[in-house]
């Protein structure tokens, strides 16, 4: 989600009242858990800080951020179908948000950064796209926005960009000559190509183009439930054996409707990725908002105008009939119930680590450095 997307997702009073009842320790963790997640680097792969539309923040939202024990997120900027110069605008308030609040924020531009914003107790931002619109068909944009510290990419949405073909588009449609230009640029540029939303034909395309590893940020796995945005094990093991991580999102996606995901949901389909892909490959990718969502009426009312939005550009999946969570893990600390589950599942604490951050901090190392 871009902020548009995230505010339309709750209203910032509900937001600000749902600070201090989420930003404590995770209720019901293990001591070994919660010392894991506070030693450990945090890593999102698809989550967004706490927003409202204009600066400054009040402090109960700066406050959500610090206590989350979050050390770093990727969030994704442009929303779905964003146009160049809305996408300029988002990259621009995050910067000045950033700049107003240098004791809670840094945005994340070196391999390093990851280590630094641990250290300095901020949390770090990885700009990202998670569609092509913004960049059209102009290859120079790649290299303008990585200047701007666009550090990951999608070469495509739901549908068919200039590029490739989302996971709604045809099955059959892969990676375009452009697209394999594109990709020679953001291997050249260091920035990390992210799958999540392409079909699994331009998917292959993308890991047999790049000679660089390719990730997968936020998704599910098909083999547990069969999804268009669930990846199969054919692909997730390619990512992996690729130098790639695949981050489990908590959405609807991982269940079939009209239940609502619960915790042990999540569960099946973390542990399915670990099996198949193996404990370096793995890790989180909410796709969500920090904040916990919220069910007002207002926050609802405005939910299901965003809802209205993603349908009517054809580009809402099958499933989005159920709210944007997992039972279980709607709080700032779902990646410390995570470790929970993992630890009490019979992982060791390594395995649990690499969940947390480390995997993908690590892919990225490869990615920006090689």
């Amino acid at each position: 989600m871009n902020r548009r997307e995230v505010m339309a997702a709750g209203s910032v009073a509900a937001l600000l009242a749902s600070a201090t009842k989420f930003t404590n320790a995770a209720d019901g963790v293990s001591p070994e858990a919660a010392s894991l997640y506070a030693n450990a680097i945090v890593f999102d792969a698809n989550l967004s800080p706490p927003l409202q539309e204009k600066l400054p923040f009040p402090k109960s939202m700066l406050d959500m951020a610090r206590q989350s024990g979050v050390t770093a997120m990727k969030t994704t900027l442009g929303g779905i179908d964003g146009k160049f110069e809305d996408t300029v605008d988002d990259i621009s308030f995050f910067q000045r948000m950033i700049e107003q609040y240098p004791d809670v924020y840094m945005q994340v531009r070196r391999h390093d950064d990851f280590a630094r914003a641990k250290q300095e107790k901020r949390v770090g931002i990885i700009l990202s796209f998670e569609a092509a619109t913004m960049l059209e068909d102009k290859l120079d944009r790649i290299e303008l926005f990585r200047g701007l510290g666009v550090l990951v990419m999608q070469l495509s949405y739901n549908k068919q960009s200039p590029f490739g073909t989302g996971v709604l588009g045809d099955p059959h449609a892969g990676l375009t000559e452009l697209g394999r230009k594109a990709v020679a640029k953001m291997n050249e540029q260091g920035v990390a190509i992210d799958l999540s939303h392409a079909n699994e034909t331009t998917s292959f395309g993308v890991l047999q183009a790049s000679a660089r590893p390719a990730i997968i940020t936020h998704a599910g796995c098909a083999a547990v439930y069969a999804h268009p945005r669930n990846k199969s094990d054919a692909l997730l093991r390619a990512v992996a054996q690729k130098g790639g991580v695949v981050g489990i999102y908590d959405l609807p996606y991982l269940t079939p409707s009209p239940k609502q995901p619960t915790l042990e949901d999540y569960m099946a389909h973390m542990t399915h990725a670990l099996s198949v892909c193996g404990e370096d490959h793995v890790g989180v990718g909410s796709d969500s908002d920090m904040a916990p969502f919220d069910t007002s009426p207002k926050a609802m009312a405005e939910f299901k105008k965003e809802q209205e939005h993603r349908q009517k550009s054809g580009l809402a999946a099958p499933g989005e009939d159920r709210l944007p969570y997992v039972i279980g893990l709607n709080t700032p600390r779902r990646e410390e119930i995570i470790a929970d589950a993992l630890l009490r599942r019979g992982y060791p604490a390594r395995v649990a680590e690499k969940v947390l951050g480390l995997s993908f901090v690590n892919a990225f190392g490869r990615i920006w450095n090689s």
